[in-house]
């Protein structure tokens, strides 16, 4: 029987996946990064390919596990961290991406967000949300894919 001594974390960033494998002792005992590109197909639209980006957190974590030596058997927890405010929609039937996922830094959004504030409907938001009308969230880019 193994001893769970270990803490894989996944840091799905911007600009690529990062995994670590961390012992109790909050050593480091394997890292590896793996990029994957940005899409831009207009001046302020920021995507990213899902497939890419799953690929990144696949690959990452696989190099990471062979770099250690160590068994899958021994991880205690695994800790996910994100880029938050990236948005993706799929096919429920397929889970099949419909789009690239739309990342935080896209402002496609702005205009839809500006006629939303000029509506009156900012502090409605802010009520309801906490959160300014603003491209970075989700909403808006939502109801553009």
């Amino acid at each position: 029987m193994s001893t769970r001594d270990l803490v894989l974390a996944i840091d799905q960033g911007t600009t690529g996946s990062t995994c670590l494998l961390v012992d109790g002792a909050l050593q480091v005992v394997a890292k590896h990064n793996h990029e994957f590109p940005q899409h831009f197909p207009q001046p302020g639209w920021v995507e990213h390919d899902p497939e890419q980006l799953w690929s990144s957190v696949v690959r990452a974590i696989a190099d990471v596990m062979a770099k250690s030596g160590a068994l899958a058997e021994r991880i205690a927890a695994i800790g996910v961290t994100n880029q938050r405010e990236t948005s993706l929609l799929w096919e429920r039937r397929t889970g099949a991406p419909i789009h690239r996922a739309i990342v935080w830094q896209d402002r496609r959004t702005a205009a839809r967000c500006e006629q939303l504030a000029a509506a009156g409907h900012g502090p409605r938001v802010r009520e309801l949300t906490g959160l300014v009308l603003d491209p970075y969230f989700s909403a808006t880019k939502l109801a553009w894919a």
